[in-house]
């Protein structure tokens, strides 16, 4: 598959959403919020900023779980003397193209 730009930047998105530079949009959004229209800041304004903080918490933990996973597996991919090479660089494509190599083995 080509390596299609708007697959990549929403890679690129759920990356840096995993990150803790992701909270401190949300705290400068939360901010601005507060400045700019304080007002429409009620329960609905409050219950939606919580519901964004939880969404980054949990996009957090699942990249950290990935991450650890990831690396276990690049561990036994090393220590396995059969294992294809191909394999290891697997987690650089796209998801689209690792289901791809999933169904075609």
């Amino acid at each position: 598959m080509a390596d299609h730009p708007v697959r990549r930047g929403l890679t690129s998105l759920g990356v840096f959403t995993a990150r803790p530079a992701a909270f401190v949009v949300l705290g400068l959004y939360t901010l601005a919020w507060i400045v700019f229209d304080r007002h429409s800041l009620d329960m609905h304004g409050v219950a939606t900023l919580a519901t964004w903080m939880m969404t980054l918490f949990i996009q957090r933990a699942e990249h950290r779980d990935t991450q650890a996973i990831q690396a276990k597996l690049d561990e036994l991919l090393r220590a396995q003397e059969g294992a294809r090479e191909e394999l290891s660089g697997l987690d650089e494509r796209e998801p689209e193209e690792i289901e791809a190599h999933r169904a075609a083995t």
